[in-house]
C-alpha cells in the first residue's frame, strides 16, 4: 500500500476510536453532570423560594404585630378620649354649679344691700327722733350713742374676755386631765401586757371552742370561779390569762391548763380542778418558803409569817420577784455583817423579813416597811428585827448597823443590771381598792376586777339580790366608783346573779 491509503486507514481508526470514546465514556459524563447541573437548580429554586416564603412569613408576622399595636394605640386613645371626655363633663358641672353660686352670692348681697339701706333709714329715724325727744344736735346725737355704744362694747369685751378665760382654763384643765388619764391608762395597759398575764398554749385551734363552752357557758363558770379574765382572740392555739393579783392568775392558769389535758370541760369539772390547783398553788407556796428559809439561813418563823413568805413567790416589785429579792437581801446582810463582826442572825432574819409588808397587798395602809413592821410588832418578833424592816427605806431613823446593812443589801440586790423594771404597787392598789369598794355592798358575794381595771364584776346572792335589785347595785356602785376612786378612762360595771339547783341521782 502506498502512504496515502495508510493515511486514511489511520485517518478512519482515530474517528471510529474518537465515536467509541465519545460513546462510552464523554458522553455518560455529560449526561450526569447535565443532570447534577438540573439538581442544583432545582434546589436552588427551593431553597429560593423557602427563603422567599420564610421571608413573607416574616413580613406578615411583623404586619401583623405593627397592625396589633395600632389596635392597641388606639383603644388607648379611645380610653383617653374618654377620660377627656368625663372630665369635661365634670368641669362643665363643676362650672354650672359655680354660676348658681354665682347668682345665688348675688342675690344674698342684694338682700344685704336691701337690709344695709334699711338699716340705714331706720338709723336716720332713731336720730331724728332722738334729736326731737331730746332737743340735742345730730352732731351731739350722735357723740352720745357712741359713747354708749363703746362703753356696751367695752363691757361686751370685758365678758367675752372673762367667758373666753374661763372656757380657756376650763379647757386646758380638761385637756391635762385627758393627757394624764391617757398616759396613765397607757401605762395600765403595759403592766396588763408585762406582768399580769399568763400564755396558754392550747394542742388544737378547735380547744377554743370547748373552753368558751355552748352560750360561753364554760369560760363564764371559769372566770366567774377563779376571778381572772379569759382573753380568746384570733391568735392560733394560745389563750391568755390576765389578773393583777399572781397568786389568782397562778391558780386559774394551772386549772386552765388540767382542764386542757383533761378535755373534759364543764362547769362540775371547772370547780374540781381548780380545788386541785389552788392546792398545788398552796403547796409550791410552801415548799418556796421552806426554801427561801433554808437558803437565807434563818431558822423558823411563825406559822402567819410562813404564809406570807410563800405568797412572796407569786409577787413581784419593779419585775424583781419578791421572795428572791428577799433572800438576797438576807444573804448579803448576812455576809456584811459576818464580815465586820456583828450578829449575822438578826442581819439575816431582816434581810428576809424586809419586804414582808408587801405580802399584805396593797390594801395595808402606808408604805410597806412601816406595814411589816407593824406585823412583826404584832407578832412578838425582835425588836432589832422590827426596826431594822422599819427602816430600810429610811422611813424611820437607823437604829442600828444591822438596820443599815440591811438597807445596804436591799439598794445591792435591787440595783444590780436587770433587777427591776417599773413599780407595779400602785396599780394593784388601785385594782384592789375597786374590789374592796364593789364587796362592801350588801349581797354581794364576791367582786372582780378585771380587764386591768376597766371592768369590775360582782357576783351576787341570788337569795339576796333580785333582777331589779342588781340593777339598782350596779347604779350604785358606778355612783361610788366616780366619787370615791381614782381611774384612768372608763370603768363598766357587771353584776352577775345565778342561781344553781343541784339533786344527786341514786
Amino acid at each position: 500500500m502506498d502512504l496515502t491509503t495508510l493515511a486514511l486507514i489511520d485517518t478512519a481508526v482515530l474517528a471510529v476510536a474518537s465515536t467509541l470514546a465519545y460513546a462510552f465514556w464523554i458522553l455518560p459524563t455529560v449526561q450526569r453532570a447535565r443532570r447534577a447541573a438540573e439538581e442544583a437548580r432545582k434546589e436552588i429554586e427551593a431553597k429560593v423560594k423557602e427563603a422567599r416564603l420564610q421571608a413573607m412569613e416574616e413580613a406578615l408576622k411583623a404586619r401583623a404585630e405593627l397592625e396589633d399595636e395600632i389596635r392597641e394605640r388606639q383603644r388607648a386613645l379611645s380610653r383617653l378620649e374618654e377620660k377627656l371626655a368625663a372630665k369635661e363633663e365634670a368641669l362643665e358641672e363643676r362650672r354650672a354649679r359655680l354660676q348658681q353660686r354665682e347668682q345665688e352670692l348675688d342675690a344674698i348681697r342684694a338682700r344685704l344691700a336691701a337690709s344695709e339701706a334699711r338699716v340705714e333709714s331706720l338709723q336716720a329715724e332713731v336720730e331724728r327722733e332722738l334729736e326731737r325727744i331730746g332737743r340735742i344736735s345730730r352732731d351731739e346725737a350722735r357723740a352720745l350713742v357712741i359713747e354708749r355704744a363703746e362703753e356696751q362694747a367695752r363691757e361686751a369685751a370685758v365678758r367675752r374676755a372673762k367667758a373666753v378665760e374661763a372656757q380657756t382654763m376650763a379647757n386646758l384643765q380638761h385637756k391635762v386631765r385627758e393627757l394624764l388619764l391617757d398616759a396613765m391608762q397607757r401605762s395600765a395597759v403595759d403592766v396588763v401586757s408585762e406582768a399580769t398575764i399568763t400564755v396558754i398554749q392550747l394542742p388544737s385551734e378547735d380547744m377554743k371552742g370547748r373552753i368558751i363552752g355552748r352560750e360561753g357557758r364554760n369560760i363564764r363558770a371559769f372566770e366567774q370561779l377563779a376571778g381572772v379574765d379569759l382573753i380568746i382572740d384570733d391568735t392560733p392555739q394560745t389563750v391568755v390569762v390576765s389578773c393583777f393579783d399572781p397568786v389568782r392568775r397562778e391558780i386559774a392558769s394551772r386549772a386552765l391548763r388540767l382542764l386542757v389535758e383533761d378535755g373534759r370541760i364543764h362547769p362540775p369539772r371547772i370547780e374540781e380542778l381548780y380545788e386541785k390547783a389552788r392546792h398545788e398553788v398552796e403547796k409550791e407556796m410552801e415548799e418556796a418558803a421552806q426554801r427561801a428559809l433554808e437558803l437565807s439561813g434563818v431558822a423558823s418563823v411563825p406559822p402567819e409569817l410562813f404564809e406570807l413568805l410563800g405568797r412572796l413567790k407569786y409577787r413581784t416589785s419593779y419585775g424583781q420577784n419578791v421572795l428572791h429579792h428577799s433572800v438576797e437581801v438576807a444573804r448579803f446582810a448576812g455576809i456584811m455583817a459576818a464580815e465586820l463582826g456583828l450578829d449575822p442572825t438578826v442581819a439575816r432574819r431582816a434581810g428576809l423579813l424586809h419586804d414582808i409588808g408587801k405580802a399584805l397587798g396593797p390594801e395595808s395602809e402606808g408604805a410597806h416597811a412601816l406595814a411589816g413592821m407593824e406585823l412583826l410588832r404584832k407578832l412578838g418578833e425582835r425588836e432589832e428585827v422590827v426596826q431594822a424592816v422599819g427602816a430600810h427605806h429610811g422611813d424611820l431613823e437607823v437604829p442600828s448597823v444591822e438596820a443599815a446593812l440591811v438597807s445596804l443589801a436591799d439598794t445591792v440586790s435591787a440595783s444590780r443590771p436587770g433587777a427591776r423594771r417599773e413599780s407595779l404597787e400602785q396599780y394593784i392598789r388601785r385594782l384592789r381598792t375597786l374590789e374592796e369598794l364593789a364587796a362592801s355592798f350588801p349581797g354581794v358575794d364576791r367582786a372582780y376586777a378585771v380587764q386591768a381595771g376597766r371592768e369590775v364584776r360582782l357576783l351576787v346572792k341570788p337569795d339576796e339580790v333580785d333582777d331589779l335589785g342588781a340593777a339598782r347595785l350596779a347604779e350604785a356602785v358606778v355612783r361610788r366608783i366616780e366619787q370615791e376612786a381614782e381611774y384612768p378612762g372608763t370603768i363598766r360595771v357587771t353584776v352577775i346573779r345565778e342561781s344553781r339547783f343541784t339533786q344527786t341521782a341514786k
